[in-house]
């Protein structure tokens, strides 16, 4: 069995917070001609267009410089997974796991990210736009450079996450868990709020004040302020 690479560490310092970088594209790319995903296999320069991969079990695979279109990774377990200058779009990653698994420099569009597991990682230098990510978890993962445009994020996971360079713009965070979250200069701004679990969480976050109505009632609650509701 591989070693397991170690764990990513949260720097101590505040993030700045900037723009993700894009993926560099491949000079070509070729069709990925195969079914099955092997451990410690690199993958580049592949296209993934069509290809259904779910359900399957590997460890540390890599892949750089790959497109992936209407590609199924659904219910895989690809611990230690490595994506790097990517692009995904109108795939599915339901159900995938992959803790420890890092993603710097990737593109995701209209995937369907369901219930996502991706703990203790990093992502970095990240766009994910108009993605289905509702009960998707992120515990312990570090973010940097990371933005989510109008995504679906209801009840996502974010316990002890590093939300320090997230910007959340346009997603519904209805009943969204962020116990024990870094999010000092974590940015929302026209998102939904409503039942956000653990604000005690959310000091030094930036809020656009469009976005206060949708939080005021956990930020009562927090304050341990009684809601009057009786006419």
């Amino acid at each position: 069995m591989p070693a397991r690479r170690a764990s990513v560490r949260r720097a101590p310092s505040v993030r700045r917070l900037r723009e993700p970088r894009s993926p560099v594209p491949p000079a070509e790319v070729r069709l990925f001609e195969f079914s099955e995903l092997e451990s410690e296999t690199e993958l580049e320069s592949l296209a993934f267009y069509n290809s259904n991969l779910a359900g399957q079990d590997a460890l540390s695979v890599t892949f750089a410089q790959c497109r992936f279109r209407a590609a199924d990774l659904s219910d895989c377990r690809l611990d230690q997974l490595t994506m790097t200058d990517c692009l995904v779009t109108d795939s599915s990653w339901a159900n995938l796991r992959a803790d420890g698994g890092m993603m710097t420099r990737l593109r995701l569009t209209q995937c369907r990210m369901t219930g996502v597991a991706w703990a203790d990682g990093l992502v970095r230098d990240v766009i994910v736009e108009a993605c289905r990510a509702d009960l998707s978890a992120w515990r312990m993962t570090t973010f940097d450079a990371v933005t989510f445009v109008d995504c679906n994020l209801t009840s996502a996971d974010f316990t002890n996450a590093d939300l320090r360079g997230v910007t959340f713009r346009n997603c519904d965070l209805t009943g969204a868990v962020f116990h024990h979250a870094s999010m000092d200069g974590t940015r929302f701004r026209g998102c939904t709020l409503a039942g956000v679990g653990d604000l005690s969480s959310w000091k030094g976050a930036v809020v656009h004040h469009t976005d206060l109505i949708s939080l005021s009632y956990g930020l009562a609650q927090a304050a341990g302020i009684r809601i009057d509701d009786v006419d």
